[in-house]
């Protein structure tokens, strides 16, 4: 893990050129911050519902991982996943109630490492990047930069409704 130690200042992280280095700081940033919320959690409050039509702590979790492996695999590998990345990884693509049903019973350690083993493939990857890469277009309109800023967007998007989640946990 990348030490993060500056508050209220982005910096580029070292290993990475400009631009991706502050893309890595803001991924690294939600990533701890999410964490930190969820590291604690008992298996009811990871499986925790609190209503019908709600998602738990744990399928939001791995919906985080599942969207960074596929975005990770198709910019930085240039490829579908494989059919076991996609057994892996693909289950929480799209939240409903198969995946709700499918994704309980595991501990929050479950998620946060397979997040860890995703990350560590992003950052990996991005550090064989640089930002004439990062600016360049997928196809007319798309930038591998917006990619990426709609990975971090959707792991802000979803630490809110981590936490209103938490604040719903039975006390």
């Amino acid at each position: 893990m990348i030490l993060l130690n500056a508050q209220g200042e982005l910096k580029s992280v070292e290993g990475y050129s400009p631009k991706i280095g502050i893309m890595v700081y803001m991924l690294e940033d939600l990533k701890d911050r999410i964490t930190q919320q969820v590291k604690d959690l008992d298996q009811s409050q990871v499986d925790f519902l609190y209503d019908a039509d709600a998602n738990s702590i744990g399928s939001l979790i791995m919906h985080l991982v599942s969207t960074e492996s596929y975005y990770q695999t198709a910019t930085l590998k240039g490829r579908e996943w494989t059919e076991d990345e996609l057994t892996r990884f693909g289950v929480a693509g799209e939240l409903n109630e198969e995946v709700k049903s499918i994704l309980k019973g595991e501990p929050i350690r479950y998620y946060l490492d397979l997040w860890d083993e995703v990350r560590e493939k992003t950052l990996n990857g991005l550090k064989t990047k640089d930002d004439t890469w990062f600016s360049s277009n997928i196809e007319e309109g798309l930038n591998y930069h917006y990619i990426w800023y709609h990975v971090m967007e959707h792991s802000a998007n979803h630490m809110g409704q981590i936490a209103t989640i938490k604040n719903r946990l039975p006390k």
